[in-house]
């Protein structure tokens, strides 16, 4: 089958409010359910669909864009129960893209210059995933194996040739990177967390996977200081012993929901003279602040607040922005590689078929003519043949040389079909296996035959 065309149906955050995006929600049997009914409907010959919280799209292949739509569309309002009588118009949230837009907007995603946290790691193994799961009941064919391959590897440029996810761009996670910064490694350094909100969950977090190893916990609510501590290997104490813990701590990170400071000036001098006037770094992140300003003034007392954090996020951000016009750059350049690819897919056994049905033909004439010029000497036959060649050589340049453009450019389908129908060509029947040349994607398993070879 020729013709076949790439398109993108989604919702995403900035399109859609979580309200809709959570009744499209494709996970589990969902989105099996629909890989399924999109898999065995006519309109649609491949599809690879992405459910995350922040977005849901579907990638297929298809000949007829209306067609196409329409099967997807009465899959999704089937299995997400969006019948006439649901309160989620989920059509008018939603984007189409059709052909090299649907392939760029899938690489950009890939390459996480779509997200929301712009360059997050996480959003290219949410899409090896889809990819597994739609080649495991055979929704994937070569196209999109190939494309999926592709912005895979477009992805990997990104993250080896730009520094877009790098830099904390929360202040939580500041907060770690900074305390990681300060000692080099967090290995053996005593680090106190004090409150066990969400904000303290998640510097903690980031503080164990930066390699803390002995983390202390002080929360009001002891109880909840144990849950976390025990989440995270850490030991849990009562608020009431937290001068005695600043007396041990290398680092402090301190957000609590108090009123306030509950650290002043006067008691961290007292602190201070125990520690024998070792160093101590302190991150304040609550708002209002946990820490009295002075603090910071006293000799080996380096105190950090929230403003001095948000400035780091603000500049990290920047940081990401500049990298992400060089990601950009990267991704348009696969983007219009895989493009060319496309279209040598495409033409190459067009031209391939045509020269082969000319040469047919010129051969067939030849030896007509021939039978019938039996008084020809061996050198006046050599001249017969050469003429016939020459002209069909000839008669073949314009047509070849035009449809080797249109490779490089982008073939129009009806172009081919065209070229296709006035020649009588009947090209090869696809093969099983996709493209040789489709670069091994880390993660990603080799989809089941395919139906469709391009």
């Amino acid at each position: 089958m020729h013709g076949m065309e790439y398109a993108l149906f989604g919702v995403n955050h900035r399109t859609a409010p979580l309200a809709v995006r959570e009744r499209l929600a494709l996970n589990g049997p969902r989105l099996e359910a629909v890989l399924q009914r999109l898999r065995g409907q006519e309109a649609v010959e491949e599809a690879v669909i992405l459910s995350t919280c922040n977005r849901v799209e579907l990638y297929i292949t298809a000949a007829d864009r209306q067609a196409a739509w329409q099967a997807t569309a009465d899959a999704l309002r089937e299995i997400c129960e969006l019948g006439p009588g649901a309160e989620v118009d989920f059509e008018r949230h939603l984007y189409k893209l059709w052909g090299v837009d649907a392939i760029g907007h899938l690489f950009r995603v890939a390459s996480s210059l779509d997200s929301m946290v712009l360059g997050e790691p996480q959003i290219l193994g949410q899409l090896k995933t889809a990819y597994a799961a739609a080649a495991e009941v055979g929704a994937v064919g070569p196209r999109l194996n190939r494309a999926m391959h592709r912005a895979f590897s477009a992805a990997k440029r990104v993250r080896t040739e730009t520094q877009i996810g790098e830099g904390g761009i929360s202040v939580a996670y500041v907060a770690a990177q900074l305390a990681e910064r300060i000692f080099g490694s967090l290995k053996g350094r005593q680090v106190l967390l004090v409150g066990a909100g969400e904000m303290a969950e998640l510097a903690a977090r980031h503080l164990k996977d930066a390699g803390t190893t002995e983390l202390t916990i002080a929360n009001r609510s002891l109880e909840r200081a144990q849950a976390l501590a025990d989440a995270l290997q850490g030991v849990a104490h009562p608020l009431e012993e937290l001068p005695h813990l600043l007396e041990v701590a290398d680092i402090v990170i301190t957000s609590t929901g108090s009123p306030r400071a509950l650290l002043r000036r006067r008691h961290l001098q007292t602190i201070m003279r125990a520690r024998k006037q070792r160093p101590i770094f302190l991150i304040d992140i609550a708002v209002p602040r946990d820490i009295e300003p002075g603090c910071g003034e006293l000799d080996n007392v380096y105190l950090y607040d929230v403003d001095d954090l948000q400035q780091v996020v603000a500049d990290n951000v920047a940081e990401r922005r500049r990298e992400a016009e060089r990601a950009q750059r990267i991704v348009t350049e696969e983007v219009e590689r895989f493009v060319q690819w496309i279209g040598e897919a495409d033409v190459v056994p067009t031209v391939v078929a045509l020269r082969e049905r000319f040469h047919a033909v010129r051969a067939q004439e030849v030896e007509r003519a021939l039978r019938k010029l039996q008084h020809l000497d061996e050198h006046d036959r050599r001249v017969v043949e050469a003429l016939a060649n020459a002209l069909t050589n000839k008669l073949l340049h314009p047509p070849s040389v035009a449809l080797k453009r249109y490779a490089q450019e982008g073939a129009p389908p009806e172009a081919l079909e065209l070229v296709r129908d006035l020649f009588d060509l009947h090209l090869p029947q696809p093969s099983a296996e996709a493209p040789a040349e489709a670069p091994a994607a880390e993660g990603a398993p080799a989809p089941p035959a395919p139906r469709l070879r391009l």
